[in-house]
């Protein structure tokens, strides 16, 4: 049975719906890593929020994890890399808490613009000092957003609605998808020299870590007010508190910070600084819906293998897994033949899909069949981690897609390059649910694959078939189908049997030596 251990705090929610698909749940919260790393081998997989740290070790332990599924958008406490070598799907959920994460956003906005915390503990301290805090109004502003986004274009539109005008910098934001929410799509030198107000929503990647420094600080508007309910990590601290203290930054609010939790901070205590601890996502409404989606993202991908919003490999929708699942079938056989076949290293991986299959979803199948090809030098290879370990070793990965096939309505297409020749193979749909191989090495044959077959090149020479199938028959090998295929009469022929049993090595090494035979595999599907 399938089992699931929820190691943080989160809405009922999640364990009743893993129980309702049929998955066995542990609830068990505020484990050690030590606890977590003694127990974590005998789950499929694992629900964490942001206080579990599925570290390298951790998931090094995890000899039965299948997934990571975290409630919420970001993963910084989920060792991605890691899990990827290892096999295990990564998710997230990142529209459960959206509205709530940008709603906190603009509200903090408010907040900075109208002094409303000062002011409030100002008045609750029996004060009335309203010449003391002066506001300034949104209307009419320019706020720059840094990563439009999902979160993003939200605050965006959240914005347009009070009037400000939005621009916006975020190098995957098309100008297209920026006329549709109504921003201006800017660079980020431009951004910074316009902007009233900044808000930032964008993850930590390489190209976004620290770019709130002294060196953009300097490039940005006089009084600029910054807002940061996305990653501490953004925002040089030190920085920011210079140029708070100076008065280029007229103020920021923050929501995060670069240590959390955030007892003690350099910032803490600076009158033009409103702080809150990491709220963006605290609503009753967002921890509900990031505990329903990551239970059924969860499920859905242990029971009927649908990916959702993953981030270490390929989506394959709800609806997508039961048309994908007689090609994903195929894809494991292509992958598997050239895999058990190829005896010198691997240079290019080229895939084609033809007819039907160049309509589909073809990233999963991609990895499936790389998959196949790699399994057979390494037992660790999966449909998660194959893509990175196929570019780890050097192998160039193609795909090409056409929607006319010539002899099939459907059609994958594999052709493998290597050290010292190049190998193709072929496979199509009957009835849309049942796998066949069609060519092999240019070579025109109908085979379906059971789980063992021999596979025997060999020059077309009279009584070659006899001589198999008698020496099969002499070592007790019953034979269940026999796929014959030729180039040219008197050329290169290939045969593909099914047996019902394993070959021995010393049965293989006599089919060797039968005349006119040139390779032999044993296959196993």
């Amino acid at each position: 049975m399938v089992k699931v251990l929820i190691s943080d705090k989160m809405s009922p929610k999640a364990a009743e719906i893993f129980r309702e698909r049929g998955v066995e749940v542990d609830e068990i919260t505020g484990m050690t890593p030590e606890e977590l790393k003694a127990c974590i081998g005998q789950y499929d997989g694992l629900a964490v929020r942001s206080s579990t740290k599925a570290t390298a070790e951790i998931i090094a332990a995890a000899d039965n994890l299948k997934v990571i599924g975290r409630a919420g958008i970001g993963v910084d406490n989920v060792d991605i890399p890691a899990a990827t070598a290892a096999g295990v799907c990564v998710m997230n959920t990142p529209f459960g808490n959206a509205i709530t994460t940008a709603e906190h956003a603009i509200a903090m906005m408010f907040s900075l613009s109208r002094h409303i915390p000062a002011a409030s503990a100002s008045t609750h301290a029996g004060k009335w000092e309203k010449s003391k805090f002066m506001g300034v109004e949104l209307y009419g502003k320019v706020l720059g957003v840094i990563g439009c986004g999902n979160i993003g274009s939200i605050v965006a539109d959240r914005a347009l609605g009070l009037k400000m005008k939005v621009i916006a910098f975020d190098p995957f934001l098309s100008p297209e998808r920026a006329i549709e929410i109504g921003v201006e799509k800017v660079e980020l030198d431009d951004l910074l020299a316009r902007a009233d107000y900044i808000s930032l929503h964008t993850p930590i990647t390489d190209s976004t870590r620290n770019i709130i420094n002294a060196g953009n600080i300097a490039k940005m508007k006089d009084g600029v007010r910054l807002i940061n309910c996305a990653r501490g990590g953004l925002v040089v601290e030190e920085d920011l508190k210079a140029a708070l203290e100076s008065g280029k930054v007229a103020g920021a609010a923050l929501d995060v910070f670069q240590v959390e939790p955030a007892t003690d901070n350099i910032l803490f205590g600076m009158e033009n600084v409103v702080c809150t601890p990491h709220l963006g996502a605290s609503t009753d409404e967002a921890q509900v819906n990031v505990a329903i989606q990551v239970a059924e993202q969860m499920a859905d991908f242990l029971l009927v293998g649908s990916v959702t919003n993953a981030l270490n490999m390929p989506s394959v929708t709800a609806e997508e897994a039961p048309k994908l699942k007689p090609y994903m079938e195929l894809a494991k056989q292509l992958g598997g033949f050239i895999g058990q076949v190829t005896e010198t290293g691997i240079k290019k991986v080229h895939i084609e899909y033809e007819g039907a299959a160049a309509g589909l979803n073809i990233k999963p199948l991609t990895s499936i069949i790389l998959q196949g090809i790699l399994g057979p030098l390494l037992d660790t290879v999966n449909m998660v981690n194959a893509p990175v370990v196929a570019k780890e070793r050097g192998i160039d990965v193609t795909e090409s897609i056409n929607d006319k096939a010539e002899d099939y309505q459907t059609l994958i297409r594999v052709t493998v390059t290597t050290q010292k020749r190049s190998r193709d193979i072929a496979g199509t749909l009957y009835g849309d649910k049942s796998p066949r191989i069609v060519n092999i090495k240019g070579i025109s044959m109908e085979a379906q694959m059971g789980p063992h077959m021999l596979y025997v090149t060999n020059q077309d020479k009279p009584g070659f078939i006899g001589a198999l199938g008698t020496l099969l028959g002499k070592n007790d090998i019953n034979i269940a189908t026999f796929h014959l295929g030729r180039n040219e009469e008197q050329g290169e022929a290939i045969a593909l049997i099914e047996v019902d049993s394993e070959l021995s090595p010393e049965t293989l090494t006599e089919v060797q030596a039968l005349p006119h035979v040139e390779q032999v595999k044993t296959l196993k599907f």
